[in-house]
């Protein structure tokens, strides 16, 4: 909505001209002026303004700023897509030689070959979210394919007789706990775009017949995401290209399909002994009208994991991805049905990559896959501080970070984060801009950061290890260093750790601080449940110190947020379920202890044993929440990805009163621990210093050190 104007007989005191003044300057410019933001959040006492419009404007105000948050592993993968050139005798796959046919930038995947010449149709995330693009060889730039302006998330491209199919999750289901995913289809001669999927379905995993004329995809129906994401407990539905909304659950349990002409399909699924297999359905000539789901015949034998099949056309013969006892690579190997042997052919060139989601061409020339580039091949090598990620807001940007637990400093100009558990790394500092990154210390496992407010110098961060027990020794720590010594020339900088919890009260972590920079508000174990205490910022439990419980109960309450007004703290706890260790929701207290309340986000009823809520971030007008939720399900099948813990993890926005609930991402990955900019307002002018310089090379050498899903075990 524009801004209205505001009459001088609207007008009570000095303060509601200001902001008439600015209202009525920026009415033609649909912008949101950050001294307006601030004054109707902060003066609204001393308006009296008795305008309804006005006292409704804030409410229809988009959040803006500036969102930094981490995505897990995905800064790593490094994807291009490859092919190899099938040998007419499949005994010697040992000559096969290996092509890329993607240019290296950003991360390349999913593909589908178009024809026998080595177009291939793929998504690419070099747009800052996965779009659709097609490529061949000596095209010089890819060629982005028609998709919904709207949609921040497309996957498994397939081109047909000039038709994409594709998986978008721009529309929002009827139900919260619900992925978004649905088919799509367009000709790409007229590229007016159809939604496939009924509403109310879930889709994912489009394969197109030999003929054409039908589609199968994996697929929940209207029923709601249970939970799960290992096997995903999807069905094989069918319908054809020419009547898709008459649909038939040819199997149950299955995933990502894949035809085999017109009558067979094959897809994966965890067999009853618990290995990955490949699954084979029949279909009969009339298919639909005959009784159905199909019995279903298992093809490849236990012993190993098999997952995301290609059929190969006009043959016998399958491609798979493997992961094979006492290998620690996903490979991809050819195997035929009929005598049951398989092929190597990824671990014969590149057995140190993992590689992933075989693709055969239409006359099974060619074998296509993705990995890992190398840190030798031409194109991104660097793994940016920071990088843009497409937002659906326009006044609120978002960036990725090399890291977690991002802070701002007071002034916004810098972040304070934790680099990378596993190797100790400590705390470090970037320039918002991300063109410069200094180690405030390291060798020591640190996570969770809070910079003080009111202090350009001083961190608050947690000392121990992560997702451990009340009991575990985890300490808070104040960092205070010298911000004169963050310069240009210096990459380590002197520090003073300073801790502010006793050793022996157990699991003390996730420190937020109060805006005045006088005290933490944080998560400890002491008691033997996990609840939120305040303690002075400056000597913690020592020395005259301060320290009082907020909150008290036999359940887990964490990731505190002290509001920048001061007045609430925002955290997620399981206290409304105790018994659910792994369902929290959001709360809000204020620092006396009153005032507890829930915020309901996903409604009232059954959302106790639903809601995942987390790392709850505050906007600097104190009126929206920003967190991690599993609200949205699952978005693409994670057993065909590098390892995701909560592969259902998004960031989303709120009101405080729980209305306005908005979705911010969308990807197969987990997303989670943001940080909101603290200086809000007006994006092009304020945020004007966190303009990444893509041009510059800074940032840790991209390696390809993902790892395979920690739940994918071999028996």
């Amino acid at each position: 909505m524009g801004f209205f104007k505001i009459t001088r007989h609207a007008i009570r005191n000095p303060v509601a001209a200001v902001v008439s003044r600015i209202i009525n300057a920026t009415a033609n410019h649909h912008r949101q002026p950050p001294l307006l933001l601030y004054l109707l959040t902060h003066s609204t006492p001393l308006l009296q303004i008795p305008n309804k419009r006005f006292s409704t404007l804030l409410k229809n105000m988009d959040p803006t700023g500036t969102v930094v948050f981490s995505t897990v592993g995905r800064s790593k993968y490094g994807f291009d897509i490859f092919s190899v050139k099938l040998p007419f005798d499949f005994n010697e796959t040992d000559r096969v030689t290996e092509k890329r046919l993607t240019d290296g930038v950003s991360i390349n995947f999913n593909g589908q070959f178009v024809d026998e010449e080595e177009t291939i149709v793929y998504i690419s995330e070099r747009s800052g979210s996965p779009r659709v693009y097609l490529t061949r060889p000596g095209l010089e730039k890819p060629e982005q394919l028609p998709s919904p302006p709207e949609s921040l998330f497309h996957d498994r491209p397939v081109i047909k007789d000039r038709g994409l199919y594709f998986i978008s999750a721009h529309e929002e289901p009827d139900k919260p706990f619900k992925s978004w995913s649905a088919l799509y289809f367009t000709q790409l001669d007229n590229k007016k775009i159809v939604r496939l999927t009924p509403p109310g379905f879930v889709d994912y995993s489009p394969s197109v017949s030999q003929s054409g004329k039908f589609i199968a995809v994996a697929s929940y129906g209207s029923q709601p995401w249970g939970g799960e994401f290992h096997d995903m407990q999807s069905d094989i539905v069918v319908f054809r290209e020419s009547d898709p909304s008459t649909r038939t659950t040819v199997c149950q349990h299955g995933g990502w399909p894949t035809w085999s002409g017109d009558s067979t399909i094959y897809f994966h699924r965890q067999a009853d002994d618990g290995w990955w297999s490949i699954f084979r359905v029949d279909l009969p000539e009339n298919f639909e009208l005959s009784e159905a789901p199909y019995l279903p015949i298992r093809v490849t034998p236990p012993g190993l994991h098999c997952f995301t099949p290609a059929a190969m056309p006009n043959s016998q013969k399958l491609a798979v991805a493997t992961r094979r006892r006492g290998r620690a690579h996903r490979q991809i190997e050819i195997i035929d049905t009929e005598s049951k042997k398989f092929y190597p052919v990824t671990e014969l060139l590149n057995p140190g990559f993992h590689c992933y989601n075989p693709f055969f061409s239409p006359n099974s020339t060619f074998l296509g896959y993705h990995r890992f580039r190398g840190e030798s091949t031409p194109g991104d090598s660097i793994i940016p501080h920071l990088e843009p990620v497409g937002s659906p807001i326009k006044g609120l940007k978002l960036r990725r970070l090399n890291g977690q637990f991002p802070s701002f400093s007071p002034s916004g100009d810098l972040i304070a984060f934790n680099h990378d558990f596993e190797s100790s790394s400590g705390l470090k500092i970037i320039k918002s801009d991300g063109s410069k990154r200094w180690s405030l210390f390291k060798n020591r496992i640190a996570f969770y950061v809070s910079w003080s407010p009111a202090e350009k110098n001083v961190i608050f961060t947690s000392i121990g290890p992560i997702f451990e027990t009340s009991k575990a020794t985890v300490q808070i720590a104040r960092v205070s260093f010298d911000s004169g010594n963050l310069t240009d020339d210096r990459d380590e900088i002197p520090v003073n750790i300073k801790i502010l919890t006793n050793e022996d009260t157990g699991n003390n972590a996730f420190p937020s601080c109060s805006p005045d920079g006088k005290f933490i508000v944080f998560r400890s174990g002491r008691s033997g449940h996990k609840n939120l205490y305040i303690m002075d910022a400056v000597n913690g439990e020592f020395n005259s110190g301060s320290i009082r419980r907020l909150t008290e109960g036999p359940w887990t309450d964490t990731m505190p947020s002290w509001s920048p007004d001061g007045k609430l703290i925002a955290f997620s706890s399981n206290m409304h379920n105790p018994d659910n260790l792994e369902a929290f929701s959001i709360y809000v207290i204020k620092p006396d202890g009153s005032g507890l309340r829930r915020i309901h986000i996903s409604g009232l009823e059954g959302s106790e044993n639903r809601e995942r809520l987390n790392h709850v971030c505050w906007s600097v007008d104190c009126q929206w929440l920003l967190f991690a939720s599993n609200l949205g399900g699952v978005t693409a099948e994670p057993v065909s990805l590098p390892n995701q813990f909560q592969p259902y993890g998004d960031l989303y926005i709120v009101r405080i009163d729980g209305s306005g609930l908005r979705r911010l991402t969308w990807n197969g990955y987990e997303n989670g621990t943001p940080a909101w900019h603290p200086a809000g307002g007006d994006v092009d002018s304020e945020l004007e210093n966190l303009c990444l310089k893509n041009e510059v090379e800074v940032g840790d050498k991209l390696k390809g050190d993902f790892i395979e899903p920690l739940w994918l075990v071999t028996l």
